[in-house]
C-alpha cells in the first residue's frame, strides 16, 4: 500500500512537471477549445444515470497554476482566448471527497499546449474515477445477527449499510473494509483494496457450511465475493458511438451528428440556442421572428453557428412546442429530436422531417 501511494504521487508529480516543461515561454495569444470525445464507446453502463456533460465541473489552469476557467462545462465559451503556453484541463461530473451512496464520479484530465497564433483542441474522454461496494444481505444474517449493524469504512469515512439497502456505496480508490458492529464491539470482516472503476459486490450471510469462495469471519458470518459482478475492467466512456440515435435515451450528440453524415430517422440531443436562420447568419438572442427553424447546439452557451445543427420545424405539434417566437422560454433548453440528418440546411448540417421530440 505504501508503495502504491508513492508511485501515485510520483506519477502525479511527473504529469505536472511534464506539462510545465511543455510551456516553452512563447509569447502571444492562441485559442483553447474543449469538447467531450464523441468517438468513445460505452463498454458498460452503471446503474446510476450518466450525468449530462454540460453540468460537468471544468477547470483550466496554466503552467503557473493560475485558474483560467472554473465553472460548468455548459457555460464555458466555445473558444477561450489565452496566452500561448501549456494548460491542464480537468473535468469532473461532481466533487467527491467522502464515501456516499449513488455518487459515481466521472472525469478526465489532460495537458495541452496552445501555440502562439494557433488553436488547441482538447477532447475529453471521461470514465469512472472512484470505486464502489454493493452488499447483498441474506435473510440468514438477519436471524443470525439480529442486533448487528454493517458498516463500510475507509480512510475518508464510513457508511451504515442497512439490510434493505440496494444502492452502490462509492469510495475513493484504496482500502475499504466491511465491519460488523455487534454487542458493543466493532469487528472487521473483510478488507479489500479497490481500484479505480471497480465495483465490488459482496454477499453477507451466516454460514451453514464452508465454501472456498467465501470468507467466514466473526460469529459464523460469511462474506462471499460475487465474481460475476466485479466490474473491475468495466467503465463508461462519456461520448457517442456509431450506433447511437435509435432512441431518445440513446440520442446522438450534436457533435456526433455533425461528423457522422446523413442518416435517416435518428434521435439527436442538444440545446436550443437560437433561430432565424439565413444562408449566412443566425440569431442567438430574442426576440425571434421565424417559427420554421431553430438552431441546436452542443452546449446551452454555444454562440458559434458552425458548431450547431440547423433544425427545420415542420408544421404541427413539433413546431407549436419548440419554435422560439411562441416559446421564448425554450431558449437554452435541452431537447431530443427525431428526424433525418441532411448535408445542408441554410448552409449548415441540418435536421429535417422532425416528427417527434422529448425534453
Amino acid at each position: 500500500m505504501k508503495i502504491f501511494r508513492v508511485v501515485a504521487i510520483l506519477q502525479l508529480s511527473l504529469f505536472f512537471s511534464a506539462c510545465s516543461m511543455l510551456d516553452d515561454g512563447s509569447r502571444g495569444m492562441g485559442q483553447l477549445r474543449v469538447a467531450f470525445n464523441d468517438a468513445g464507446t460505452a463498454l458498460t453502463r452503471a446503474s446510476e444515470t450518466i450525468p449530462d456533460t454540460s453540468d460537468f465541473l471544468l477547470t483550466i489552469t496554466d503552467a503557473s497554476g493560475k485558474v483560467v476557467y472554473n465553472g460548468a462545462f455548459g457555460a464555458c465559451p466555445e473558444s477561450l482566448d489565452v496566452s500561448a503556453g501549456s494548460y491542464v484541463v480537468k473535468a469532473l461530473s461532481a466533487e467527491f471527497s467522502k464515501p456516499a451512496f449513488s455518487s459515481p464520479q466521472y472525469g478526465d484530465e489532460v495537458c495541452v499546449v496552445v501555440p502562439s497564433g494557433g488553436v488547441a483542441d482538447v477532447k475529453l474522454t471521461c470514465s469512472l474515477m472512484n470505486a464502489g461496494v454493493q452488499l447483498n444481505v441474506d435473510k440468514s444474517f438477519l436471524s443470525g445477527c439480529p442486533d448487528g449493524s454493517l458498516f463500510l469504512t475507509s480512510g475518508q469515512g464510513k457508511l451504515l449499510y442497512s439490510y434493505s439497502e440496494k444502492r452502490i456505496a462509492y469510495f475513493q480508490p484504496g482500502q475499504v473494509s466491511l465491519m460488523l458492529s455487534q454487542g458493543g464491539k466493532d469487528e472487521v470482516l473483510l478488507t479489500r483494496n479497490l481500484q479505480t472503476r471497480q465495483i465490488l459486490v459482496l454477499g453477507v450471510s451466516v454460514a451453514q457450511n464452508s465454501s472456498s469462495s467465501a470468507f467466514q469471519g466473526i460469529g459464523g458470518v460469511t462474506v462471499a465475493v460475487d465474481t460475476a459482478k466485479v466490474w473491475t475492467d468495466d467503465s463508461y466512456v462519456i461520448g457517442g458511438s456509431t450506433d447511437k440515435g435509435t432512441s431518445s435515451d440513446d440520442a446522438m450528440t450534436v457533435s456526433s451528428a455533425l461528423s457522422n453524415g446523413p442518416q435517416e430517422n435518428v434521435w439527436v440531443s442538444g440545446y436550443i440556442v437560437g433561430g432565424d436562420l439565413t444562408s449566412a447568419a443566425a440569431s442567438f438572442e430574442g426576440p425571434f421572428k421565424s417559427r420554421t427553424n431553430i438552431i441546436l447546439g452542443p452546449k446551452s452557451s454555444t454562440k458559434d453557428r458552425n458548431a450547431c445543427i440547423a433544425v427545420q420545424l415542420p408544421s404541427g405539434s413539433v413546431r407549436d412546442a419548440l419554435n422560439l417566437v411562441d416559446n421564448p422560454n425554450m431558449l437554452g433548453r435541452k431537447v431530443c429530436l427525431r428526424g433525418d440528418i441532411v448535408e445542408a440546411y441554410y448552409g449548415l448540417v441540418g435536421l429535417k422531417s422532425v416528427d417527434d421530440y422529448s425534453m
